[in-house]
């Protein structure tokens, strides 16, 4: 630590080039809709003097030198097309910006007409997606404090979407359950690609994707595109940059959360194909492994992502990527009364891991086809340990995961012109599980089998899709998609539409409906139950997709070139959910990451509804702010026929974000950034615990006649990032400091029983944590 502030404070005292320093900006311009080349189209970094600029060769490469480091804004334009600003592209002088634009076709093509450039920062490049959607740039996730390099944390910040406060990045989309969202990479659905995970969670304490590999990301909240399937809550789409094709560069990173490598660069001299690799080790584990450490529960885990990108003249571009992560941890407590002895340990192993190629190949200027093939694992060994009757620890209980997916994804773009664009496609997924629990009977004296569980699944899902650009002012996107599991046979049709109409004045109006069906976890289908006897059956195997109605509308006004107001209400109508047979209020709606070993029927209902804001000033003349706001109620009625509280129905969410950059040194080449977040999540409910009882069976039994009625404490965080880049000729430094819960705040969130102490204890808000790293750009 000493060393990392006395090097901060050297390279603040120090500046020993005045020189203003450059950097090159080099890319590829592209249709948006038929990912064909866009030859001759100029590029320029506009507000530059003199002029810097280019034009695209007949591959639709670009490069502009010399452009000075900081901030830059570059404008693309081409006869018949939409001209595109993207504004304050962060440009360091230890690594060149390489950009894939996007150009989008105007609803006139004469050649007389030219389309004024459009900045509107949260538009995204899939034109079928209408409402409820939002872009993630790459220099956003680096920005945002509290985020920490990790994109769940930076979606947190968006209308409608919240956190546990726990510290887990689980993504809570509308009141919806995290578990039904869907992550994907590189345009295929990939499982939870956080370490330290359990089964059916999709969030975790640390994502195993680093945030240098990112390209632009999407982030869907309702009212899905046709080619969207398996989701209800909402779809983080993410993508990996290519590496760069015409330099070689690398970045070292050392932090808190992780100490880093990346790499990129071209296979040969004047090639187009290029190479990305991070990889990442628990730096907590090394300073542990070094003797400097003395305490338990110290996190380990590491993790490799990588993407190789390969052009070819005749055959397309083929993608080869990857994600790998294994994570550790031991946790140990010690008897109150003897601070020697351990009463209680517990231990979690877990691994992920995705392999795939990518393929998109044009049939012509007017269509291609675009496809995925990859495998994908995770799982995950979670134990426990305790004093029963004797000193000595006895394994409590033990849970073991796995599941191994391959999953083909293939598509049909094809634009008939600029009025008329069609896809066409289907995934083919094939799952191979294990699930095995096991708990010790202390009055027994005996290990009891719990779930065993180990079989093959299949999910088949197609769609097609039709947009309609009836106007200049007026775009419709009508749709399909159907789905059909080997779990029950079921198909499923799932009708879609929206509209988007521009209104004068920069004012736009978008409305959304679909129905959206998800599978639940397999090891939900394939429950053992055992009845009085000790027979066992699987009565859950047939259980239908859960589903649901999405309704979205949504009102946009582009207040001035740098201010942008959105507000957005919805309705979903959940159906088919579910929910133990009989008279209960128990519904996978509210279903964490346990093992459920109910039976259970489609009988369970659901509904959302609620109203979004935001108003975001885009990042210029070195400052920005963003304003989320979201009022919403959550509710659902389970088999005893009361509609009640979701256990994620917080009732309002308030975000605001603010950020200064201010450029010092001699020739104003370095950058100090200063980042805060204030965010207010309305308290989730929870269920009250029946001590007495829970004492009487050795495990927690809650009230569930009076489920969710009460609520933990509303979170209240602020969260704070200073940072400091500078900036020298051909590397670059970053000192950073992103702080969560500066304020220390500890609210309860939720309680658990403790068998232990016979006791209910708090769960609370994650406390203070400074996060501090470092960053050489070379």
């Amino acid at each position: 630590m000493q060393l990392l502030i006395m090097s901060l404070i050297a390279f603040m005292a120090t500046d020993l080039s005045a020189q203003v320093l450059t950097q090159t900006i080099r890319g590829k311009i592209i249709d948006t809709d038929s990912k064909s080349p866009i030859a001759f189209a100029n590029i320029i970094v506009t507000g530059s003097q003199p002029l810097l600029g280019a034009t695209s060769d007949t591959d639709g490469y670009f490069t502009i030198e010399a452009v000075p480091v900081g901030r830059a804004t570059i404008k693309v334009s081409y006869i018949g097309y939409e001209d595109k600003l993207i504004p304050n592209l962060v440009v360091i002088s230890g690594k060149e910006t390489v950009l894939d634009i996007e150009l989008k076709e105007s609803f006139e093509t004469l050649n007389e007409v030219t389309v004024s450039a459009r900045q509107h920062k949260s538009e995204i490049n899939n034109e079928m997606a209408q409402v409820s959607s939002r872009s993630l740039s790459v220099e956003e996730s680096k920005r945002y404090a509290g985020g920490i390099g990790d994109p769940a944390r930076l979606v947190s910040s968006f209308a409608g979407v919240g956190s546990t406060g726990e510290g887990n990045n689980d993504i809570i989309v509308r009141g919806n359950n995290p578990r039904y969202i869907q992550w994907k990479l590189e345009g295929t659905e990939i499982p939870n690609p956080n370490h330290f995970s359990q089964e059916g969670l999709t969030g975790g304490p640390i994502n195993a994707l680093n945030s240098q590999m990112l390209a632009n990301s999407e982030f869907y909240t309702g009212a899905f595109a046709p080619e969207f399937g398996n989701a209800l809550s909402g779809i983080f789409d993410m993508r990996l940059r290519k590496g760069n094709s015409e330099k070689r560069e690398h970045s070292f990173s050392i932090g808190v959360l992780g100490t880093d490598l990346t790499t990129e660069g071209p296979f040969k001299k004047g090639g187009k194909s290029s190479y990305l690799i991070n990889y990442r080790y628990s730096t907590l584990a090394i300073i542990s492994s070094l003797g400097f450490l003395d305490f338990g529960g110290v996190p380990k885990y590491q993790d490799l992502s990588f993407k190789v990108f390969i052009p070819t003249e005749k055959a397309g571009t083929f993608s080869f990527f990857g994600l790998g992560g294994l994570n550790n941890i031991k946790s140990e407590f010690y008897d109150p009364e003897n601070e020697e002895e351990v009463n209680e340990e517990f231990q979690q192993k877990g691994q992920l891991g995705v392999a795939g190629v990518s393929h998109i190949i044009n049939l012509n200027k007017k269509a291609y086809i675009s496809s995925t093939l990859s495998y994908s694992n995770n799982g995950s060994e979670y134990s426990s340990s305790r004093i029963f009757d004797s000193s000595v620890l006895q394994e409590d209980q033990k849970a073991n995961t796995s599941n191994n997916i391959v999953r083909l994804n293939t598509s049909l773009n094809y634009k008939l012109n600029n009025r008329h664009q069609f896809q066409l496609g289907s995934v083919s997924s094939q799952f191979n599980f294990d699930f095995k629990t096991r708990y010790f009977d202390s009055a027994a004296d005996q290990f009891i089998q719990g779930q065993d569980i180990t079989g093959t699944a299949s999910l088949y899902q197609s769609f097609i899709t039709w947009k309609w650009r009836a106007s200049e002012k007026l775009s419709l996107v009508n749709g399909i998609h159907s789905q059909n599991t080997s779990e029950n046979d079921e198909i499923t049709f799932e009708p879609r539409s929206s509209l988007r109409y521009e209104l004068p004045k920069g004012q736009a109006i978008t409305a959304g409906i679909g129905v959206h069906s998800n599978m639940t976890s397999l090891s939900n289908y394939n429950t053992i139950v055992y009845d009085e006897e000790g027979n066992k059956s699987t009565p859950n195997s047939s259980l239908e997709l859960l589903k649901a109605r999405h309704y979205v509308l949504g009102y946009e006004n582009r207040l001035s070139k740098n201010l942008f107001l959105k507000v957005e209400g919805y309705y979903q109508d959940l159906y088919d959910i579910p929910v133990e047979e009989g008279n209960s209020s128990y519904s996978l709606i509210n279903q964490t990451y346990e093992f459920s070993d109910r039976v259970l029927v489609n009988e369970g209902k659901g509904r959302n509804i609620g109203l979004e804001l935001t108003l975001e000033r885009y990042f210029a003349n070195n400052y920005y702010f963003l304003v989320t706001g979201s009022l919403f109620d959550s509710k659902y009625k389970a088999s005893d026929d009361v509609w009640r509280n979701t256990l994620f129905n917080g009732n309002y969410i308030a975000n605001g974000l603010f950020g200064k950059e201010f450029m010092v040194g001699k020739s104003k080449n370095n950058v100090i950034g200063i980042n805060s977040k204030l965010s207010l999540l309305g308290a989730r409910r929870v269920m009250t615990i029946d001590l007495e009882k829970s004492i009487e069976s050795g495990s927690v039994v809650h009230d569930e006649a009076n489920a969710f009625q009460k609520k933990g404490e509303d979170v209240f965080s602020l969260n704070l990032a200073i940072s400091y880049r500078i900036n020298k000729p051909r590397l670059s430094h970053e000192f950073k400091i992103d702080v969560q819960n500066v304020t220390n705040n500890t609210a309860v969130i939720d309680y658990y029983y403790y068998d232990v102490n016979k006791s209910i204890e708090k769960v609370e808000q994650l406390p203070m944590l400074p996060v501090l790293s470092y960053t050489l750009n070379f």
